[in-house]
C-alpha cells in the first residue's frame, strides 16, 4: 500500500483487470498463463550454465535431477523476487510457484531431450496463446493487454492470475480494501475505453 512505480500493485492489476473483466476470458487465462510460463522454462533450461556455475545434483524419487543455474533459472528468480517486492504474502507464494516451475521443468528437459522438449513447448505456446486470444476477441471483446503494454502484460500475468485465484477461493487481498480500490480503477478504464471505442465508431 502506497507504492508507486514499478512497485505500484494496484496501478498493476487495474491495467490487468481492465483487459480481463469477462468471466470466462478470467478463467481461460487461468488455466493457460502458467503452463505458458511453465514450457517457457522448460526449453530456457536447454541454455548452458550462467558463469559456470556449478550444478546441483539429486535424486527425486528415484530418478536423478540435475539443476543448471541457466537462463531458466534466472527468469525464474527474477519473477519470484519481484512478485515478492510486490506483495509479499501472495508474492512469496507466486515466487515458490516459479522455482517449482524451474525444478520441474529442468526434469522433464533432462527427460524429454532437446528433440522432442521443443516441440512440446510449441505445441503448448501455441494451444495456450490461441486459448487467450480467443477469450479475448470472442468474450472480452477487446485486445489482450500485451499489445497496449508488452513487458507489463508478459512479466504480470503470472502473478495476477494468482491473485485472481486466491480472491476467488480464498478472499485474499494484499492489504484491506484493495480490490474495492482496484476495481473502482478497473471500472474508470473501462468507462474510458468504451467512451474512445464509441467516438471512433461515431
Amino acid at each position: 500500500m502506497g507504492r508507486v512505480g514499478l512497485f505500484d500493485l494496484e496501478k498493476h492489476f487495474a491495467f490487468y483487470g481492465a483487459y480481463h473483466s469477462n468471466p470466462i476470458n478470467v478463467a481461460l487465462h487461468m488455466l493457460f498463463v502458467w503452463p505458458i510460463f511453465f514450457t517457457a522454462i522448460l526449453i530456457l533450461n536447454f541454455t548452458p550454465s550462467l558463469f559456470n556455475l556449478p550444478h546441483i545434483e539429486f535424486s527425486l524419487f528415484g530418478n536423478h535431477v540435475d539443476l543448471i543455474l541457466n537462463f531458466g533459472f534466472l527468469v525464474s528468480l527474477i519473477y519470484g523476487v519481484f512478485y515478492a517486492c510486490l506483495d509479499m504474502k501472495a508474492g512469496s507464494l507466486a515466487a515458490l510457484l516459479c522455482m517449482l516451475c524451474w525444478v520441474a521443468s529442468s526434469f522433464l528437459a533432462s527427460s524429454l531431450g532437446f528433440s522432442l522438449a521443443w516441440k512440446v513447448v510449441l505445441v503448448a505456446q501455441i494451444v495456450c496463446w490461441t486459448g487467450q486470444f480467443i477469450g479475448h476477441g470472442v468474450y472480452e471483446g477487446r485486445a489482450p493487454a500485451l499489445l497496449d503494454n508488452l513487458v507489463q502484460a508478459l512479466i504480470m500475468a503470472p502473478f495476477f492470475v494468482l491473485l485472481e485465484v486466491l480472491q476467488s477461493f480464498f478472499h485474499y487481498e494484499p492489504h484491506p480494501g484493495f480490490h474495492a480500490v482496484v476495481q473502482a480503477k478497473i471500472d474508470a478504464e473501462i468507462k474510458e475505453w468504451q467512451e474512445k471505442k464509441q467516438k471512433l465508431i461515431s
